[in-house]
């Protein structure tokens, strides 16, 4: 108890940065679980709070990654390798961070991104997730695997979310995806291309050995819970990302485009717009995180449609970068699914909260008033190369 209670005096003293030694001695496991969301310093102090709260194996379904966990670490890696070029004697004293999304207005540039089953997270699941969106005035995108139908999240939410679609093989069952989403008043539709190979969750796994519980007797045949979820890849070309654009008046974007080349073909088979993501580390082990994956894409788009990238945003310093490299907005996962799972809507509301705080510190510090004022000469390459436009 004495030795915890000197690192917690410790932590809040100003020797902490200027002692090498002395900031070894804290660990972030070894400080105290914030009790409240207002007690959050920032959104990595949530996810200790719900791995409090979690059964393990809802917690390594959350937290883990494909693989040896390489793309879910280097999603976090890639934004270190960018810095900031801030600008001085600008009067910042209004900043305005409202953006645009394919003519959907944005407070702020963060999405709330797809994540499947809320409620193994928190009881109230998507719904509390929609009240956070709501209050937040932040747009929702809605896993196909919600835990809540699109109906009752659009109601929660007061508002259409856009919905995230996984395609199934039965064009039919696929289109009756669609018509569901339209009937609620979706607007965008945003198809995930990068599970059609399956994919391989050890983390996930080594969680499930410390469960005492039956994951089968809440969660059915989930093809997660299997060994190896290496299903056949479903035979998806882009003449089906043609074949749903044709169906639907919705917009179609689509997500998990990684390079050039594949940012290229979406462009010329009709996508409105692209998320860069590789699900968050869980799709193909590819190493690459998100931010590094950004300016190849943005390159290829050349402007004609608009780019989201979602993976290892923690930071309001990551959001703006990613804008600086071009992205038009962010997506989160993780950080809200902590939030939730630890306080439900309020903890959603305080992640989403404390990255626009952040932003806006940011932009302020870096001399940017406003959202398209964010452009690549405001970052650097760790060679030192400045991206000017």
């Amino acid at each position: 108890m004495h030795r915890r209670s000197f690192l917690q005096f410790v932590a809040g003293s100003p020797l902490l940065a200027a002692s090498p030694t002395l900031g070894q001695l804290v660990r972030q496991d070894e400080l105290p679980i914030i009790q409240s969301p207002e007690d959050a310093l920032n959104v990595f102090e949530f996810e200790a709070a719900a791995r409090s709260v979690m059964p393990p194996a809802h917690f390594g379904y959350m937290a883990t990654g494909s693989d040896d966990d390489t793309t879910l670490r280097a999603n976090r890696q890639g934004f270190s390798y960018y810095q900031l070029r801030p600008r001085r004697l600008v009067d910042v004293s209004n900043v305005d961070m409202t953006s645009e999304l394919l003519g959907i207005p944005l407070e702020a540039p963060i999405l709330i991104h797809p994540v499947g089953g809320q409620r193994m997270f928190h009881p109230d699941g998507e719904l509390a997730t929609a009240r956070a969106s709501r209050s937040r005035n932040t747009v929702q995108v809605l896993s196909t695997a919600s835990s809540a139908s699109i109906e009752e999240v659009t109601d929660a939410r007061g508002a259409p979310v856009f919905f995230q679609l996984y395609a199934r093989t039965d064009w039919d069952a696929t289109l009756a995806l669609v018509r569901r989403a339209e009937a609620t008043g979706c607007q965008v539709l945003v198809w995930t291309v990068d599970l059609i190979g399956g994919r391989n969750l050890e983390t996930l796994l080594r969680f499930r050995r410390l469960d005492t519980g039956d994951c089968e007797s809440c969660h059915g045949n989930d093809p997660t819970l299997r060994q190896r979820n290496r299903n056949a890849p479903a035979p998806f070309t882009w003449e089906f990302l043609r074949r749903l654009k044709d169906a639907t008046p919705m917009k179609v974007m689509i997500k998990g485009i990684d390079t050039y080349e594949d940012a290229l073909l979406a462009v010329e088979n009709g996508a409105d717009g692209i998320v860069v993501s590789n699900h968050g580390g869980r799709a193909a082990d590819t190493g690459r995180g998100t931010i590094e994956a950004l300016p190849e894409v943005i390159e290829a788009v050349a402007g004609r449609i608009p780019v989201v990238v979602d993976g290892g945003i923690r930071r309001g310093t990551d959001i703006f970068k990613a804008l600086a490299l071009g992205a038009r907005a962010v997506g989160i996962g993780r950080p809200y699914v902590w939030g939730l799972a630890s306080f439900g809507q309020a903890g959603v509301e305080t992640v989403v909260d404390i990255l626009r705080s952040e932003l806006r510190l940011t932009m302020q510090q870096s001399g940017t008033r406003s959202i398209s004022e964010i452009t690549a000469n405001r970052v650097t390459r760790s060679s030192g190369i400045p991206l000017f436009r």
